[in-house]
């Protein structure tokens, strides 16, 4: 082998560099989604067995998924290094070394993981061995074949060690191969016709089509000029017909392939060996993708040619040489070899920007070719995930247009009308989807007839029309027919379980879940959803469990970290209180910008009375969430408890302004303006307005009669006191209360009567105080009404909680101190005034 200089290792770097230095801008499209970004195999918690039983997308190898392989560059990289050790186990004398082959029979295992073509090396290393380091030509072997069989003579011993080394890579090749077939459990891959059409076509259609795929995969090497990222479906028309013109490229691809492999076994000199040697290099690489052996999931996939690539530029470089060579084109060959360099550098700087993004990929490969349906999906899912729905159902129409039997399109189709809240037309192009599938076959896996992902037309149409509470039944009856479709189909399960949940039958929810725990004990979404059917269950320790089985297996999983922490607040348990808060703060740190996170653990600060920490947590809630209902009302109670009425005025005029029907809000605020700020008129406005929404509000109405006593009306006090009892008649502190009214009315009128007769003189301002002493001890002595929960939704779902009541004893007191102190209690009991508001998950 030729030495390289360290000039030249500079250049083709140099070269390479400046041609895809602009690839550094572009981000992850097409394959690279599944196979990187959403690749669990790629997380650090994923056992590094899974590597060798997972294929390259993390699927495991032995499901009813396409053939994939891993990175044909990687690949290539361990081709090249097998082959170039093996070249290395000839010794001097034609003598064997050993170590180079074990290192090729390493690396060819390695090249295999990478890429299933990298088994072919193998192959070329036999060619190599007898062609190249033997010499041998075809005539020569073919002539001592014949003079064994006749018997007139022996087997040379170079031969014997010829035939033991390729004994030994053979019998490699053929572990790995059994290894290979026991990993995918003796099944090759289903694909449906949209991945490669002429699979499932009849003869001669299918012979026909894939003979002519090899000019055009020669032609693409030749000219890449039109390069597409997907040559799927209907890309290359079937070829069904002898007279179809595009058999004369078939033919004379045969015929030049053909005088090439003559020419290289037929003639000895290092010209014929070199053209061996890249014909090699082409043809055993792309066998495993011709489509000559067993289907493959494409039509045409420019990804495989990137080992034939090398063969084809060693034939270029050979034949240029040969021209280089002569002096009337050494100057025309070296013009042509600068042109062809400059172009091709140029056509990879543009190609470069093509995979800038998804959008640009797809539009590119548009350019080319229009009848592919799968191109036309992919802009819209790219446009898709830029939330431009309008824009995306253009291609998806334009997708089940061009291939109207696509049912991944009218799915497509359907999700986005979905997504425009047009739920009619959603409707319909997903029973348009449904209608495509192929009918059950007794005895016949259906799974095997269809794409996996194309069952998900049952899940889709369900998850729409579940949304209309009379047509529960029928979307589980979608359910039930994907999994009958499928046994292991775990988003069914999941799907279904979740509506189970919203039929209120938890029961039949646990058992949809356990069996998909059965499919995936990985997952840790389906614990999580485990949990919440435990809590429907009114079971909060196995609630606990699973939430913990779901950290476990995901610490950052937010929704458990969320409603776990909720659980433990709840559960009552100090011990728990610490736990909940590292909770808390870690979903915090997972999102930032969610107010629920920093409202919770307002709340957990206000249980350990640290009243300046639960105050900072509220205000960031808000700032986040102005209008968060449940954030704005702990918080102005968490200032009135605390001393700090005034404060929470402003507090509460935030709250009235978003929700001004908050009873609890006015309730608040009409307590402060009348034992604060002593405005008797603003707090009447308050329980008023309680009234007017609801007036049967008992603790409303009972402060609405404090206020007319404050005014000194008391017969409107006595009367509002009466109205107050008929509504609540078995609360004894109402009749007490009415009482006391009762008696100061009638103290009052012996009063004025005597005051009166003696000199004609109204009442001082003393004396009004002491009339109205009773009054105030009244007022201070109110019960704490039983409290409900707001609903704020956000991000659980299937999430209820139990109501939390404040009650205080009322004990009548009479001094100013005793009053002060009864008003702290009253305060301390409405801190439960609002329970802990439950997030709820949306879909």
């Amino acid at each position: 082998m030729a030495d390289v200089s360290l000039k030249e290792v500079a250049l083709i770097v140099g070269v390479v560099a400046a041609c895809y230095w602009n690839s550094l801008f572009c981000g992850f499209v097409f394959d690279d989604v599944s196979a990187i970004l959403d690749n669990k195999d790629l997380h650090p918690s994923t056992p590094l067995k899974n590597l060798f039983q997972n294929d390259f997308w993390g699927t495991p190898m032995s499901e009813v998924t396409g053939v994939v392989g891993r990175a044909e560059l990687l690949s290539s990289i361990f081709f090249l290094a097998a082959f170039l050790s093996y070249t290395k186990s000839k010794g001097p004398d034609n003598t064997i070394v050993w170590t180079p082959i074990a290192v090729t029979v390493f690396l060819v295992a390695v090249a295999t993981l990478c890429k299933e073509q990298g088994i072919t090396v193998v192959g070329i290393c036999c060619v190599y061995e007898v062609f190249v380091a033997q010499g041998y030509t075809l005539p020569v072997l073919l002539d001592t074949a014949v003079q064994i069989l006749r018997g007139k003579g022996s087997i040379p011993f170079s031969m014997l060690q010829t035939l033991l080394k390729l004994i030994v890579l053979m019998f490699s090749t053929l572990l790995l191969v059994v290894v290979r077939v026991q990993v995918i459990q003796s099944q090759l891959p289903v694909f449906t016709r949209f991945d490669n059409p002429a699979a499932v076509s009849p003869s001669p259609a299918r012979q026909l089509t894939f003979n002519y795929l090899l000019p055009v995969n020669a032609w693409l090497l030749l000219n890449p000029s039109e390069l597409c990222c997907d040559w799927t479906m209907g890309t290359i028309p079937l070829v069904e017909s002898l007279l179809d013109v595009r058999n004369v490229a078939t033919l004379t691809f045969f015929c030049f392939l053909g005088s090439l492999v003559v020419f290289s076994l037929r003639y000895p000199g290092d010209s014929s060996k070199t053209v061996l040697m890249a014909l090699c290099l082409i043809v055993l690489p792309f066998i495993p993708a011709s489509n000559l052996f067993f289907p493959v999931g494409f039509v045409v996939a420019e990804r495989v040619l990137y080992v034939p690539s090398m063969g084809f530029c060693i034939l270029v470089a050979h034949g240029w040489k040969k021209l280089s060579n002569k002096s009337v084109l050494r100057k025309i060959s070296w013009v042509c070899l600068a042109v062809v360099l400059f172009t091709h550098a140029l056509k990879t700087l543009h190609r470069n920007w093509d995979w800038e993004s998804e959008y640009t990929l797809f539009m590119s490969a548009l350019k080319v070719n229009k009848n592919n349906a799968k191109l036309w999906n992919n802009v819209g899912h790219a446009l898709e995930n830029e939330k431009n729905f309008e824009r995306a159902l253009q291609f998806f129409i334009q997708a089940t247009q061009v291939q109207p039997d696509d049912i991944g399109a009218h799915m497509n189709v359907g999700r986005t009308y979905k997504n425009l809240n047009k739920t009619k037309e959603a409707e319909e192009s997903y029973m348009i989807a449904k209608s495509l599938m192929p009918q059950i076959i007794p005895g016949k896996k259906y799974a095997a007839r269809v794409a996996p992902n194309h069952l998900n037309v049952y899940i889709n149409l369900a998850n729409l029309i579940r949304a209309n509470e009379s047509r529960l039944e029928e979307a589980d009856q979608l359910y039930r027919q994907a999994i009958s479709m499928r046994p292991d189909f775990k988003q069914a399960y999941i799907s279904r379980g979740e509506l189970l949940l919203k039929m209120n039958k938890p029961l039949k929810a646990k058992e949809a879940y356990l069996r998909a725990l059965e499919l995936d004990r990985t997952n840790a979404d389906l614990w999580y959803n485990l949990a919440i059917v435990y809590i429907e269950l009114k079971d909060p320790t196995e609630a606990l469990k699973n939430f913990n089985r779901a950290l476990e297996l995901n610490p950052t999983h937010k929704l458990a970290l969320f409603n776990s922490a909720l659980l433990m607040q709840e559960s009552g348990d100090a011990r728990l209180r610490p736990e909940a808060k590292q909770r808390l703060l870690n979903y915090v740190k997972e999102e930032p910008q969610d107010a629920n996170g920093y409202f919770n653990l307002g709340m957990l600060a206000m249980d350990d009375k640290k009243d300046v920490e639960a105050e900072a947590w509220m205000k960031k809630a808000i700032r986040l969430q102005p209008n968060f209902r449940s954030a704005l009302f702990n918080l102005a109670l968490l200032y009135s408890q605390t001393s700090k009425e005034l404060m929470a005025l402003p507090v509460l005029e935030d709250l009235l302004k978003y929700y001004p029907d908050h009873t609890k809000g006015l309730i608040l605020k009409g307590d402060i303006l009348m034992n604060q700020k002593k405005d008797i008129v603003g707090a009447k406005k308050c329980f008023e307005k309680i009234l007017e929404l609801d007036p049967n509000n008992v603790q409303g109405k009972h402060n609405l009669c404090v206020v007319y006593f404050e005014e000194r009306d008391l017969i409107k006090a006595e009367k509002c006191l009466v109205e107050t009892l008929a509504l609540a008649p078995h609360e004894e502190y109402i009749q007490r209360h009415l009482n006391i009214v009762r008696s100061k009315i009638a103290s009052l009128s012996v009063t004025e009567q005597s005051s009166l007769l003696a000199d004609g003189t109204a009442t001082t301002a003393e004396e009004k105080k002491k009339s109205f002493q009773n009054l105030k001890e009244v007022k201070n002595e109110q019960k704490a009404s039983q409290t409900t929960a707001d609903n704020n939704k956000g991000q659980s779902k299937n999430k209820k909680r139990t109501e939390k009541n404040s009650m205080e004893k009322e004990t009548p007191k009479k001094s100013s101190k005793e009053i002060k102190d009864i008003e702290k209690k009253r305060v301390a009991a409405l801190k439960r005034l609002e329970e802990i508001e439950r997030i709820l998950n949306g879909e």
